[in-house]
């Protein structure tokens, strides 16, 4: 039996400080490494490049994950800045936008987490709410800090059943929903969107506003969930 060879797309550090000689760094934050890991998989780090290349990086795959990391820049969903939020990264965005595109193209799966999920909503049409509120906890970051309730028959009720408790790191999330996804998960009280599949068979998308990254060594389920994604057909 082949391992499934999944590809992490990479964030980038600017400034790795003066220990680094202060030189910019790619790097994958560990959680998904180590999770695609346990659950079986080869994970294969893909550093930001330029939109051109990421069919050859596609080609190398069989399914691809978005991490979580910096807001995706307004302009790339059609709106102007909203908030006085810097933390942009649009060299990423345009790189992650085509990843996303090509591996549609080669209908090879797609996860999402957090920003991961907001882009792929971007890319297919939708929109980010630029500002939502008292989703940053202070707990620790493992600590799940919330309930979320998931819609009948999706894939996050398979995993997690119809309601589970999950942490929170976001200060944006999805607003309009692409016509190619539709929403499988949402926050208890507040109904934040948390989590979003394919409505669209052509489209092998699923993708989660929490960061199970931060908690699959305290959760058997958010382990469940990536073990879901890279043993899945």
């Amino acid at each position: 039996m082949s391992i499934p060879i999944i590809g992490i797309a990479a964030n980038e550090k600017k400034d790795a400080g003066e220990g680094m000689g202060h030189m910019s760094v790619s790097y994958n934050p560990s959680g998904y490494i180590k999770a695609v890991q346990i659950a079986g998989g080869l994970p294969i780090m893909m550093p930001i490049s330029g939109p051109d290349m990421a069919k050859l990086y596609v080609n190398q795959i069989d399914k691809l994950v978005l991490a979580g990391g910096q807001n995706v820049a307004p302009e790339f969903y059609g709106e102007v800045k909203l908030t006085e939020s810097t933390d942009y990264s649009r060299e990423r965005d345009a790189f992650e936008f085509a990843l996303v595109e090509e591996a549609i193209k080669q209908k090879k799966p797609i996860l999402g987490v957090c920003r991961g999920m907001q882009l792929v909503n971007a890319a297919l049409g939708g929109t980010i709410n630029q500002k939502v509120k008292n989703h940053w906890q202070t707990e620790d970051f493992y600590v799940p800090t919330h309930h979320v309730f998931t819609k009948h028959g999706s894939h996050l009720q398979k995993i997690f059943g119809t309601k589970t408790h999950v942490n929170s790191f976001h200060h944006q999330g999805v607003k309009r929903v692409a016509p190619d996804l539709t929403v499988t998960a949402w926050s208890e009280g507040d109904n934040v969107i948390e989590g979003l599949e394919s409505a669209n068979p052509s489209v092998r998308f699923l993708g989660v506003q929490w960061h199970p990254d931060f908690a699959y060594q305290h959760s058997k389920k958010e382990l469940e969930f990536f073990r879901y994604f890279v043993q899945m057909g």
